[in-house]
């Protein structure tokens, strides 16, 4: 069983059909009711009412090109989390009770269509605190990379798209498929999805306080992991919004796998998401580990210009990137800890470090361990802009 992955979810139900124009009915009955829904429409869109829709209201149906209905819906709750110092945290959840940073991870295949109701149990105080200018709205939202929406769906203030305290909203999104003929490359890699809203346009705050989490889209044929973690690099030498003892919390007798404790067993397949949030740049490195520099990490077999393809354990990352591989844990080099961190020089030295935990075949934690404060000297359990006297990304 795989760590730290959206579990598979069930079906949507099927949309009630839809009559066709005029049947049933005169023309002059089908005119007044564009004229009802038009007017409809007006009023909403000038109360606001395309932002706090429960439930994705009556446009719950809209879709992108291509979706023809969801084949799944998932429930997103977005919640207060227990404060890291002074620093307001926040966090998705499939349920409040499991919220955290990087939320849950999404999964979807290549022609799936995912429909995604987000509930915002986020205290309105709470965003308020958040928010730089007193004219912004108040909510949360939903904005993915990678795959397709229509502008509904885009989580942003300027479409309205976003979630007021206490409300709901469903966002879709839609893998499209690679097409030859159209040219279309498919929307198949490593994404990410986070808030646009909290504390401004560009969702900064959001950002800032915890509301991200990372999307996995395969095509048929892709290898399946048996693990897969998000590790999110940001500002103030932070990954998943932590750094130095706090990025590796595994308790050596009893550890649970989860954002502060990467763990597998020898030979397991481990796949990392790994996504740059802030303004900062980054470099991220495993130690003893590397792979093939393509879409999944692996090379397939008998895949034509094998010997071409680079083989890395490093790989720069900016703002807003995102990529992902798989490798095998410990192949060839054993169980034991290893390193997982940014190799600019003082972000590690300022504790931008983790470690991969690799047990052996009997599930067992080697020897050694993790000393943060030896690897890194000494540094805040996590990463507190109120301490440099102003809120950033982490």
């Amino acid at each position: 069983m795989s760590a730290w992955r959206l579990p598979d979810t069930v079906p949507a139900g099927e949309p009630a059909p839809v009559p066709a124009a005029g049947a049933g009915r005169p023309a002059s009955a089908g005119r007044r009711m564009l004229v009802v829904a038009a007017t409809v429409l007006l009023t909403l869109v000038g109360a606001g009412g395309l932002a706090v829709a429960k439930g994705g209201g009556m446009f719950s149906a809209e879709r992108p090109e291509g979706c023809v209905k969801p084949d799944r819906s998932i429930q997103l709750y977005a919640v207060e989390l227990p404060r890291d110092g002074t620093q307001i945290r926040l966090g998705y959840g499939l349920t409040p009770e499991t919220a955290s940073y990087p939320g849950p991870t999404m999964e979807m295949t290549e022609g799936e269509c995912l429909a995604i109701t987000l509930h915002n149990q986020v205290p309105a105080e709470t965003l308020t605190q958040l928010r730089t200018n007193p004219s912004h709205p108040l909510g949360v939202s939903l904005h993915v990379h990678g795959v397709k929406y229509t502008q509904l769906s885009d989580g942003t203030a300027q479409s309205a798209s976003f979630v007021p305290p206490g409300e709901s909203r469903t966002y879709t999104w839609y893998a499209q498929p690679r097409n030859n003929k159209t040219g279309s490359p498919g929307t198949a890699g490593y994404w990410w999805y986070h808030d646009h809203v909290v504390g401004g346009p560009h969702g900064t705050q959001g950002l800032g306080a915890g509301l991200f989490g990372g999307l996995v889209v395969r095509r048929p044929g892709d290898p399946k992991p048996d693990r897969t973690y998000v590790t999110v690099f940001g500002d103030r030498q932070s990954i998943n919004l932590r750094r130095g003892d706090a990025t590796d919390t595994c308790d050596h007798d009893n550890p649970v796998p989860g954002p502060t404790c990467l763990l597998a067993r020898k030979g397991e397949k481990v796949e990392f998401v790994v996504i740059g949030i802030g303004n900062d740049m980054h470099t991220f490195h495993l130690h003893g580990h590397s792979w093939a520099d393509t879409r999944t990490g692996v090379v397939s077999n008998g895949q034509p210009f094998a010997d071409q393809i680079p083989i890395i354990d490093n790989r720069t990352l900016g703002p807003g990137d995102s990529f992902g591989f798989q490798v095998a844990a410990g192949d060839s080099v054993g169980p034991g800890h290893w390193m997982l961190h940014c190799h600019m020089q003082f972000h590690s030295d300022a504790g931008m470090s983790t470690m991969l935990h690799v047990l052996d075949e009997n599930g067992q934690m080697p020897p050694g361990g993790h000393d943060h404060q030896a690897m890194s000297g000494p540094a805040p359990a996590a990463a507190d802009p109120a301490a440099a006297g102003g809120h950033q990304h982490n």
